[in-house]
């Protein structure tokens, strides 16, 4: 693998963990407009397949095109992660709280390293798994620093067990969808993959949603709709071509491990736009991301993946 490819995987996972950080700004907008929790995941995932639709059909038909095992193992099986994080990471809000439930997502880096090497025969070093565990507890730092109330201590027991739950399925379906795309992507391409998923996810969703007695209630207002289509563009069309297209060129775990930045441009963002200040604990976890991220790039340029 030539440096320059390397560094551009690493620079595309940098970019993908950068626009998902504008989540969490993005979303307080939308609440404060008053839309819904479940409705923000559909509606932007609904968007995200329809744009890529309407590009299909303007300039690349064949992205409607697809084996069975892409229909079966992308659209169905991807779709099903991607609702599957939709639902669960809500729920994981609901009982464990944003900064709970965030800290509970990026223990994926370290699934992803656990089962990078049984399902896609990547190696497991002690450093990748390391740096992995190092992300891990400097997101957990980074996403609760600095917020009261963010621990999870004074959780009622049913609230925890249901954060807890909601947030570890949802860093399951993150991490699935990372070893996934890592092996689909190469065979479909990134955003014949990204449609699939999507188009399964809001499928999926559409159908069950309503069946649980949650319909997916419409944005209220203008100024919500255009929150929600900033998201669909900013962390469902550009972030994840990004992610996919880092997953073409490293691995998966270094890919996971870049990716979380994420949480520190959200601290930052939120710093900045919305005036929530880090603790000292705050700021050595975003060091820990930073450090974490700069370290695997700095070793692995130096090896052959």
């Amino acid at each position: 693998m030539t440096h320059t490819r390397r560094l551009s995987g690493y620079l595309f996972a940098l970019g993908a963990g950068t626009l998902w950080g504008t989540t969490g700004p993005l979303s307080t907008a939308l609440y404060a407009q008053g839309a819904a929790l479940t409705g923000i995941g559909f509606w932007r995932i609904l968007l995200g397949s329809l744009g890529i639709a309407a590009y299909a059909a303007l300039f690349d038909r064949d992205l409607f095109r697809a084996d069975r095992r892409g229909w079966l193992l992308v659209g169905l099986g991807g779709g099903a992660l991607v609702a599957l994080f939709e639902v669960a990471y809500q729920f994981g809000i609901a009982g464990a709280g944003v900064a709970g439930a965030a800290a509970l997502l990026y223990t994926a880096p370290v699934m992803v390293a656990l089962l990078s090497r049984p399902l896609l025969g990547e190696p497991l070093t002690p450093l990748r798994l390391g740096l992995a565990l190092v992300v891990m507890v400097g997101a957990a730092l980074t996403v609760t620093g600095g917020r009261p109330g963010a621990g999870l201590g004074d959780l009622a027991l049913p609230s925890l067990l249901q954060g807890v739950t909601g947030g570890l399925l949802a860093a399951a379906s993150y991490a699935g969808t990372i070893l996934l795309a890592r092996y689909a992507v190469p065979r479909y391409g990134v955003v014949k993959v990204l449609f699939l998923e999507i188009l399964g996810g809001t499928a999926i969703l559409g159908l069950l949603l309503p069946l649980f007695g949650r319909p997916p209630a419409l944005p209220p207002t203008v100024e919500s709709w255009i929150f929600t289509i900033a998201l669909a563009v900013a962390t469902v069309w550009l972030a994840n071509v990004f992610f996919f297209a880092a997953l073409e060129r490293i691995q998966a775990t270094p890919t996971a491990v870049t990716a979380t930045i994420e949480p520190v441009v959200g601290a930052l963002l939120a710093l900045v736009l919305l005036h929530q200040t880090l603790d000292a604990l705050g700021w050595l976890g975003l060091l820990m991301v930073v450090a974490g991220v700069a370290t695997g790039y700095l070793k692995e340029s130096n090896d052959r993946e």
